[in-house]
C-alpha cells in the first residue's frame, strides 16, 4: 500500500480529523488521527497489518506488544498474523508497565507496534520496557507516522503511512487554532 491510499483509508472511514485537538504530546493541532474509528472495520485492520507483519516476518517474532490502549487493536491483529504471542503495556501512576501477569523474557524476539507516533513517548516506554527485560527489540511497526520521518526508535521501523500535522505549544497558538472550540481525544489519560 502507499502512503496516499492508506491516507485516503482514513479520510474515507472518518478517522482523519479536522478541527482543534489536544495530542497526548500536549500540542494543539488542527488535525488528529482516530485509528479507533478506521479499525472498527476488520478489513482495514488486517489490510495494515498485513504490510507490518510482512515486514518484520523474516525476525522470526515471538512476542508483539504494544502501549494501551490505542496500539492494542492493531497489535492484536499484527501478532495474528505472525503467529505470536500479544501482549500491552499500561500507565500505572503514569508510568508505562506490563500488568495483568504479562510479561517479557530473555532471548525473545520482541516487535513493538503502534496505531499512530507523534513524539515516540510511549513507543520508547515499551521499547524501555523490552530492553530491561533482556527480550530481542526487533523492531517497531506503525500505521501513521505524524513527525513525518523525524523520529527514530534506533531498531528496524515500517510505517504505513507519513503525515506531518502542524502542531503548537500551549503557548504559541495562532489566534486562528485558538478561536477553534478544543477536543483532546487522545487515550492517555485513561490511566494516571
Amino acid at each position: 500500500m502507499t502512503s496516499e491510499e492508506v491516507l485516503e483509508i482514513f479520510r474515507k472511514s472518518g478517522a482523519l480529523l479536522e478541527g482543534h485537538f489536544i495530542l497526548t504530546s500536549g500540542f494543539h493541532s488542527p488535525h488528529y488521527f482516530q485509528c479507533a474509528k478506521v479499525l472498527q472495520y476488520p478489513e482495514y485492520n488486517s489490510l495494515f497489518a498485513k504490510d507490518i507483519a510482512a515486514h518484520f516476518r523474516p525476525m522470526n517474532i515471538d512476542t508483539v506488544i504494544t502501549p494501551a490502549v490505542g496500539g492494542i487493536v492493531f497489535g492484536t491483529e499484527v501478532g495474528r498474523q505472525l503467529d505470536a504471542r500479544t501482549i500491552f503495556a499500561e500507565r500505572e501512576n503514569g508510568e508505562m508497565k506490563l500488568r495483568r501477569g504479562f510479561e517479557l523474557n530473555a532471548g525473545e524476539n520482541v516487535l513493538v507496534c503502534e496505531d499512530v507516533v507523534t513524539t515516540g513517548g510511549s513507543v520508547f516506554e515499551v521499547t524501555g520496557l523490552v530492553k530491561s527485560a533482556g527480550a530481542n527489540l526487533c523492531g517497531v511497526g506503525f500505521i501513521i507516522d505524524r513527525s513525518n520521518g523525524k523520529v527514530s526508535f534506533g531498531v528496524e521501523q515500517k510505517c504505513l503511512a507519513s503525515f506531518e500535522v502542524v502542531k503548537f505549544a500551549e503557548d504559541e497558538l495562532p489566534e486562528w487554532l485558538a478561536n477553534i472550540p478544543v477536543s483532546k481525544p487522545g487515550s492517555r489519560s485513561l490511566a494516571k
